[in-house]
């Protein structure tokens, strides 16, 4: 297999990492934890910290800032679970499970439910960008899950669970603190850090994920925000010295720079093996295809793009236990489809209709995720001990 390609280590990803924090606070689970952070959390502190940064991969902190507060600090590099994305990877983080078992697995999802593909956080028609309004039922009453703060507050009622989010974010917890900045973060950090409460924080931004999706993984704007939160993190660290606070700081995936995107509408001869336009994301492509076609669709697609994706049929994928181990959620089968295509390259694939007014009017995204390369799937371990 390709050096470049990277599996999901079930025994030494993301998810393992949320399940240090949770044993910690007594919460049952039956995932393995890491151990490095294990050892950390035996000195028992006032106030755990995890802070996500959306799309810092441990290769572009090691190109943008090698000398770094961030780099000096760093413990360990684990993998993302995969899918290598935002909505699999942070609903690890938010529930303590694989993607296997929360069903939330892409930013696009086909619900037969509303009879259209989802962009499931946002809560949009994937294609024409329109707000659904979802009266009965919302995404998360299909697909819900049980969140970490209400596990650990349920586990400890002397600790106190709090998130710092931007914004835009849905709430999750009694006490929720918009952030639109990392400024705005760590001074929510420090001030939630000196109260007298025993506390677990989790902090996400949406960035450097949302830039370099527009200029690139280690461009100009993307190391001038690295920058801007390591200075920002040291002054936070200096303000917590001595208050009894361990800071995690993670990622849900990191980024591959994207050399061109291929419009799978445009190729004939896939179109005519499908029943329905693909789902899931362009690097990690869902395919819904005709009984008497997939043959044909198999060596129509490997031919096409030999190197760039594998392809892999529905019960391959999971049969390799690719998003996890554990009790497959109900939906996992119709959300994936057919075939599955999971990018090992630099290209993208588009995906859409003819009416796709959303999809056509977006920019061809200058780096991505949810493939299986090294940069997408590896993410850094930093803390910061500010033991008494």
């Amino acid at each position: 297999m390709d050096n470049n390609i990277v599996m999901p280590d079930y025994n030494h990803c993301i998810l393992n990492l949320i399940t240090s924090i949770l044993k910690n606070y007594d919460v049952e689970t039956k995932y393995n934890t890491l151990e490095k952070v294990d050892e950390l959390l035996e000195k028992k502190y006032k106030n755990i910290v995890l802070v996500i940064l959306d799309g810092l991969g441990d290769n572009i902190l090691n190109t943008i800032s090698p000398d770094g507060i961030f780099s000096k600090n760093k413990i360990d590099k684990i993998t993302s679970v995969y899918p290598s994305t935002t909505t699999a990877a942070m609903t690890t983080y938010y529930s303590g499970k694989p993607p296997v078992e929360t069903a939330w697995i892409a930013w696009s999802q086909y619900f037969k439910e509303y009879g259209r593909s989802l962009d499931v956080l946002p809560e949009k028609d994937s294609y024409t960008g329109e707000k659904i309004k979802l009266k009965n039922k919302k995404v998360s009453d299909i697909i819900g899950y049980k969140n970490i703060y209400n596990q650990i507050e349920e586990s400890n009622k002397n600790i106190k669970a709090y998130e710092i989010m931007p914004s835009y974010c849905d709430k999750k917890t009694k006490v929720t603190i918009s952030a639109n900045t990392i400024e705005e973060m760590c001074a929510s950090i420090i001030t939630l850090c000196k109260n007298t409460e025993n506390k677990f924080v989790m902090a996400y931004s949406d960035k450097p994920d949302g830039i370099m999706h527009k200029t690139g993984s280690c461009s100009e704007e993307v190391k001038e925000f690295i920058y801007k939160a390591e200075q920002e993190f040291e002054k936070m660290l200096y303000e917590l010295n001595g208050t009894d606070t361990l800071v995690i700081l993670s990622a849900d995936h990191g980024h591959q720079d994207i050399k061109e995107f291929v419009d799978i509408l445009e190729i004939e001869e896939i179109q005519d093996c499908l029943i329905m336009p693909p789902t899931l994301e362009s690097r990690m492509v869902g395919f819904f295809v005709k009984e008497n076609k997939k043959n044909d669709f198999e060596q129509i697609f490997n031919k096409m793009f030999k190197d760039k994706y594998i392809l892999y049929s529905r019960e391959n994928l999971l049969k390799e236990n690719l998003l996890g181990y554990g009790d497959k959620h109900k939906k996992i089968d119709e959300f994936l489809g057919d075939y599955i295509a999971i990018a090992v390259s630099d290209i993208g694939i588009k995906m859409g209709t003819y009416l796709s007014n959303e999809m056509k009017k977006q920019e061809e995204k200058k780096s991505s995720h949810c493939g299986l390369t090294e940069n997408e799937m590896r993410v850094p371990v930093i803390v910061f001990d500010l033991k008494k």
